[in-house]
């Protein structure tokens, strides 16, 4: 009787350690998210519905795009553009579903910007802090009800299954590569180049860790950053986002938001100047000085002895910032190079101050 009083002791003990330590996030498990919170300056998100909006935003402007084309044309025919679903297997009834939904988001969301526009801002924000939910409008439990529009709430719902099944395994699965690309050198490096570039921006890096959601499809930049609250959205299939440069994109994309005492700097000396304020100089001046932040701690030995290059990256072996690699100063930014090197370049070397760089800089204009 003592032994079965014992057997029995020792089976409600392990009930109770299973109750205490098991997962209680059902929700994310069904959704399969994925959360890297374990490092310094950013925590990486792969979110389930948050990349289903991107998805069927980019769709939908895809297929605008070739309406568009189809009408330039003066074609009869209709617009021809390959599904991103296309060739997944598909019943009639999910293709309905999908084609709804992208048709959905053509009429509402496809002409605004997913940067500018707020609505969009305040749509991804929801989508990101409702990531381990599996429903969005409360019915089945309470907190889970995101405040979308009705519309809309029936629109992600109804297409949840369909993305979920037949295009998210794939798309989470490259977000999570791209997490685990990006990791080592954020876990060694970022705490030393987040300090780095606040000190140039003469401002603190953020308290709290920036949230990044990695999503299949982001905007035409491949990323964005919104603000109040600073969050960071990335592709993870954008070529441009890959390799050393995804970890460059990474504190680019940060930086936005720090990096308002120079635009400030700007428009004040444009002002006391009477010049007319140049539209993206603050942001060329960003891509630089990022792209040589990042350059010091990624460069690759020289090969033969090869000098580094003045701004831009290294001959040779070396990293090549975003910017340069990507022709940014070619299309329309020459001649904010040519000033960024003359006068920006000393500062960021200790051999000029903030406010002399910005003053020479706007000077040259």
């Amino acid at each position: 009787m003592v032994r079965h009083q014992r057997i029995l002791f020792r089976f409600f003990c392990a009930l109770l350690a299973f109750c205490l330590f098991a997962p209680v996030r059902v929700t994310a498990q069904s959704q399969t998210n994925y959360t890297e919170a374990q490092l310094p300056v950013f925590e990486l998100h792969s979110g389930f519905w948050i990349n289903l909006h991107h998805t069927l935003y980019y769709e939908a402007r895809q297929r605008k795009a070739a309406a568009s084309r189809v009408a330039t044309a003066n074609k009869s025919s209709s617009a021809t553009t390959k599904s991103l679903i296309a060739g997944k297997g598909l019943t009639d009834a999910e293709q309905k579903t999908w084609d709804e939904a992208v048709a959905y988001y053509a009429a509402n969301y496809a002409e605004k910007d997913l940067l500018f526009t707020t609505e969009l801002i305040q749509l991804k924000d929801q989508l990101g802090d409702f990531e381990d939910c599996d429903e969005l409008s409360g019915r089945k439990r309470k907190f889970c009800d995101a405040g979308l529009p009705p519309s809309l709430t029936q629109v992600l719902e109804a297409t949840a299954p369909v993305y979920r099944a037949r295009l998210w395994p794939e798309h989470d699965q490259a977000n999570r590569h791209w997490i685990l690309q990006v990791a080592p050198p954020v876990r060694e490096k970022g705490e030393g180049v987040a300090e780095r570039l606040a000190d140039i921006y003469q401002t603190r890096w953020p308290h709290e860790k920036i949230r990044v959601d990695v999503v299949a499809y982001a905007n035409w930049a491949g990323a964005y950053t919104t603000v109040d609250p600073l969050r960071v959205t990335i592709s993870s299939l954008d070529p441009r986002n890959q390799g050393p440069s995804a970890f460059e994109v990474l504190f680019h994309e940060g930086s936005h938001g720090i990096a308002g005492a120079v635009q400030a700097a700007i428009i004040r000396e444009c002002r006391q100047r009477d010049k007319p304020i140049p539209r993206d100089l603050w942001h060329a001046l960003v891509f630089y000085t990022t792209g040589e932040v990042v350059r010091t701690v990624l460069t690759l030995p020289l090969a033969n002895g090869a000098e580094k290059e003045k701004g831009g990256g290294n001959s040779g072996d070396g990293y090549k910032a975003y910017a340069f690699r990507e022709g940014l100063y070619q299309r329309g930014w020459k001649s904010y190079l040519e000033l960024l090197q003359r006068f920006w370049q000393p500062y960021l070397d200790g051999k000029a101050t903030f406010d002399d760089a910005i003053a020479r800089m706007v000077s040259s204009l």
